[in-house]
């Protein structure tokens, strides 16, 4: 018998986040093993009149198809795959692979091949401007274990936050949204943080569960060259199977002149992909009510309560300071006071202290009014 949280979670994704309409092909992509989740969104576009197509992708099968991988096999791959995510109108992800480091013995120089001539042509250009699209993980031992958390509890932390009342959600954003798009000069102090640079005229986007689940964020981007001072993010994430812990980036002029982690060496690799990857692309605050602690899973970390993400790399066209790169790496900052406090502040007005916002047009946005 199915989990009936695990249905609800089908109809959410395909009539509210995708919003199917007859006709239109959607492609469900599966990395892992897990298959129910597949069957039950193949079931739900069939019912809103819909043509599901389906890929399963093995993690250790790709992991080992890259490492020995040439650019010209990635070019022709790309190829294909292009032409099928070109005929979508719709496109969802699950990831529920057992193992986060898969990727780690697939040397730099092939990750940053298949980040240029594959992930760029197909996500970056195709799939995340002209599809309607939406990502998200699947509950499993590996992602408990991360959390720190029994399986059991694991699953029930994962629907609560996934078939969380988005639309009322999005409601609450507004005013943050509009904060945002007249605000010009932003700052952000936290321990080993003081860094400043200017939203304005950017616009701002608020992810209330239509591209990711979880979602519970708003994001915009510095102008490209304003960003200047020291982040220090208190968030281990993982990048092509390794984790990054304790990174830190010096800002002059919205470039990133100097970066240190416990992995400095690679984490400089990934930072010298293209020009673009030195430079941020995003500027988000995440306020899930239900995510309160890092899993190394960055679907989950950037929505963290109390959190921002400073995202070198890629920025998106809804919120575009014009700055272009295969990478997209939202590294999390948590200003909780468990994590150490700290403070934002628009055109030198305080709008957030130790992860709470403290003016009244955006207390909605705090977990008591969420949950």
């Amino acid at each position: 018998m199915r989990d009936p949280r695990l249905e609800l979670l089908a109809r959410n994704l395909v009539t509210y986040s995708l919003d199917v309409q007859p006709g239109e092909k959607v492609l469900i992509e599966m990395i892992g093993s897990e298959r129910e989740i597949v069957s039950c969104l193949v079931e739900e576009v069939y019912a809103r009149g819909g043509l599901p197509y389906v890929e399963l992708i093995d993690p250790v099968v790709q992991s080992a198809m890259l490492r020995s991988i040439t650019r010209e096999q990635i070019e022709h791959w790309a190829e294909l795959d292009l032409k099928r995510m070109q005929d979508m109108s719709c496109y969802v992800a699950i990831r529920a692979g057992s193992n986060v480091s898969e990727m780690s013995d697939v040397p730099e120089e092939q990750m940053k091949l298949y980040d240029l001539y594959y992930r760029k042509p197909i996500h970056l250009e195709q799939r995340v401007k002209k599809t309607r699209w939406v990502v998200l993980r699947y509950p499993n031992a590996s992602m408990a274990q991360l959390a720190g958390m029994s399986t059991a509890k694991f699953e029930n932390f994962y629907f609560d936050v996934c078939n969380l009342d988005y639309a009322q959600m999005s409601k609450a954003m507004d005013p943050l949204q509009a904060l945002m798009n007249r605000t010009d000069r932003v700052r952000i102090v936290s321990p080993g943080t003081d860094i400043e640079f200017s939203i304005k005229g950017i616009g701002s986007v608020k992810c209330c569960g239509r591209r990711n689940i979880p979602d519970g964020e708003v994001y915009t981007a510095p102008i490209r060259d304003s960003v200047n001072g020291t982040i220090s993010y208190n968030t281990p994430s993982v990048k092509s199977g390794v984790t990054f812990e304790q990174i830190v980036f010096r800002f002059e002029n919205g470039k990133i002149v100097e970066a240190t982690s416990n992995n400095t060496e690679r984490l400089n690799q990934v930072l010298d992909t293209d020009e673009g990857a030195r430079y941020i692309g995003e500027f988000s605050l995440g306020f899930n009510p239900h995510i309160l602690t890092p899993m190394k899973d960055t679907l989950f970390d950037e929505k963290i309560d109390g959190s921002l993400h400073f995202t070198p790399g890629q920025a998106y066209e809804q919120a575009d300071n014009g700055n272009r790169s295969s990478v997209h790496w939202d590294l999390v900052l948590i200003q909780r006071p468990e994590y150490g406090g700290g403070e934002i502040y628009f055109d030198d007005v305080l709008i957030r202290s130790n992860g709470r916002f403290v003016i009244q047009e955006l207390e909605g946005l705090n977990p008591e009014h969420l949950k």
